[in-house]
Parts: C-alpha cells; sequence; structure tokens
C-alpha cells in the first residue's frame, strides 16, 4: 500500500450530502477483483445524461477538476453498502484525500487499508472550503498527515483528528497483510515448530 505522508493537490469539490456506494461505484462493476480500471465506473450513474453523453455540469466532466487529488464533499459520505471496491474507484481516479464532515463507518475504515486519508473537518470549516473551491479554478491545499492539518492558499489551517494506530499505519504504507508480515519470521518459526510437535496434522498438506 502506498504511504501517505504530505499531500498538495488539486481539489475537486462534491457538493451533496449522503453520497452512497452504490452511486460511487454501481453494481455492475463489483464483478472485478482488480483494483485498477475502475475509474470509468466512478459516479456513473451521476456523470451521464440520459442519452449516454457526459453530463457537463457533473464536477468530474469539468476540466478544471481533471488531475484532481483531493476529493471536498458533504456529511455522510460513502453510506450505504460496504462494498470496497467505492475507495478503489476513488483511488483509480487519483484521490489520496476526501475531506467532509462525516463519513460511514465502513467506508471511513476502508479508506485506510487502500491509503486514502480520509480527513474530518467542521461543517462551517468544508462550507469555507467548498465556497472557496467553486469560487477558484485551481484552487489547491495541502494535507499533512504528520501534523494533522490542512493548509489552505490563504494560509488558513484546519486540524483534524485521527485515531495514533490509523496514522502510523497509513504514514508507513502499512495495510493488515503488511502489519501481518511484519511478523512474518516469527509466524515461520512458529509453523515449523507445530509440524515439529505434531506432524499428523500436516500429512495430508502439500509440501
Amino acid at each position: 500500500m502506498q504511504a501517505f505522508t504530505t499531500l498538495t493537490g488539486l481539489v475537486a469539490a462534491l457538493d451533496r450530502v449522503n453520497v452512497d456506494t452504490d452511486q460511487i461505484i454501481p453494481k455492475q462493476y463489483l464483478k472485478t477483483i482488480k483494483r485498477t480500471g475502475l475509474r470509468e465506473g466512478l459516479f456513473f450513474d451521476w456523470k451521464k445524461q440520459k442519452d449516454g453523453s457526459p453530463d457537463p455540469n457533473f464536477f468530474l466532466n469539468q476540466p478544471r477538476y481533471q488531475d484532481a487529488t483531493i476529493l471536498l464533499t458533504r456529511d455522510n459520505f460513502g453510506c450505504g453498502s460496504s462494498r470496497e471496491h467505492a475507495p478503489w474507484a476513488l483511488l483509480d481516479q487519483g484521490f489520496r484525500c476526501v475531506i467532509a464532515p462525516s463519513f460511514a463507518d465502513i467506508f471511513y475504515n476502508n479508506c485506510f487499508q487502500n491509503g486514502i486519508l480520509p480527513v474530518v473537518l467542521k461543517a462551517e470549516e468544508v462550507q469555507t472550503l467548498m465556497r472557496d473551491v467553486l469560487a477558484t479554478p485551481g484552487y489547491r491545499l495541502t494535507v499533512d498527515l504528520s501534523t494533522q492539518t490542512v493548509t489552505a492558499p490563504g494560509g488558513n489551517t484546519y486540524r483534524f483528528d485521527i485515531d495514533p494506530f490509523r496514522k502510523d499505519c497509513l504514514y508507513r504504507g502499512l495495510d493488515s497483510i503488511g502489519l501481518t508480515l511484519q511478523h512474518e519470521a516469527a509466524i515461520t518459526a512458529y509453523e515449523q515448530k507445530r509440524k515439529s510437535d505434531a506432524p499428523w496434522l500436516f500429512a495430508d498438506l502439500p509440501s
């Protein structure tokens, strides 16, 4: 998993509340277990008009938001089903950080497992940023995980809280598998001892 330390990036504004995972990535894109190629399905039902052509008013279809790496949105982002494809699709689009006043719990947890930093700011702070992003093409923010701050172009800084364990894992690029592999030597030693102590348990297993 890619580590997250400091990110300075273009901000895209999705000015909606209660964005659910069915909208982030619809069901027809859940057949794959690959984490790439999902940007095509990101917000699929919202980014097209009834005739199938791109909706020019949808935020990701606007040239100003191309290459954005920070998504700014509203309350309860990522609600609905627990599909991990939602953060995969956001990551495939290029988003490394999502800022909102609140997130659905499962989506929030899935972000950390996939190298995305979900930042919770106060509603009034998000409102200020939303206003500035919508009014300023090319608006960029700096998100610093070590200092737990979001810094705006004018110098205003917004502090966010994060669980220390999750912060450390994201800072070092460790998901659950990465954490487990840190103990690979101890796991191997245990398996070898177990085979020696109870060889009959391993008799039918391939060597």
